[in-house]
């Protein structure tokens, strides 16, 4: 995988659990298949496990999802062929990424996957946790008054006393 999205390698033993997990999940569970459908699943903080395939192109389709994964604390894995996952997820055609998020019968082994995509995760998201950034408020600028221009003061004008426009009188009978 040379791909500069697959932040790491995952052994084969790893895959294919990964994808019988999704085939398990699809059948007893709950899977979201697709790009869009992913990532709403991550930033909803409802996937327990993204599978990504390692062979998509253009790269930039699935590049974000890595990051956003880190960010929710979701374990992600890569697969090696998009053939392949869009089989395990039940379609006929490649799919590029897939989320699951109940189990179903698959529980065990989306515990062992998710144990291992985390552990090689935890390098960059641990050290988050351990040495959190010290929060500084932000100051804010000092506000600046608007400038005014040099305008003469004009004195306030009086209002005359409104008449009232006299009402047409009745038109006499003759």
């Amino acid at each position: 995988m040379a791909k500069t999205y697959a932040k790491f390698e995952v052994p084969k033993e790893i895959a294919d659990k990964s994808l019988e997990a999704l085939r398990l999940a699809k059948q007893s569970g709950s899977v979201r298949k697709g790009v869009n459908e992913v990532t709403k699943s991550v930033e909803r903080g409802i996937a327990a496990l993204v599978v990504i395939a390692g062979d998509v192109e253009p790269e930039e389709v699935v590049m974000h999802i890595p990051t956003l994964c880190e960010q929710k604390k979701i374990p992600f894995v890569f697969v090696p062929a998009k053939l392949d996952l869009g089989k395990a997820a039940g379609l006929g055609v490649p799919c590029a990424a897939a989320a699951i998020e109940k189990a179903g019968e698959g529980q065990s082994q989306l515990k062992e996957v998710a144990n291992w995509a985390s552990g090689k995760m935890g390098g960059g998201a641990a050290k988050q946790e351990t040495s959190p950034k010290a929060e500084t408020p932000k100051q804010a600028a000092p506000k600046r008054a608007p400038k005014k221009e040099a305008k003469p003061q004009e004195a306030p004008k009086q209002e005359a006393p409104k008449q009232e426009a006299p009402k047409p009188e009745a038109a006499t009978a003759q």
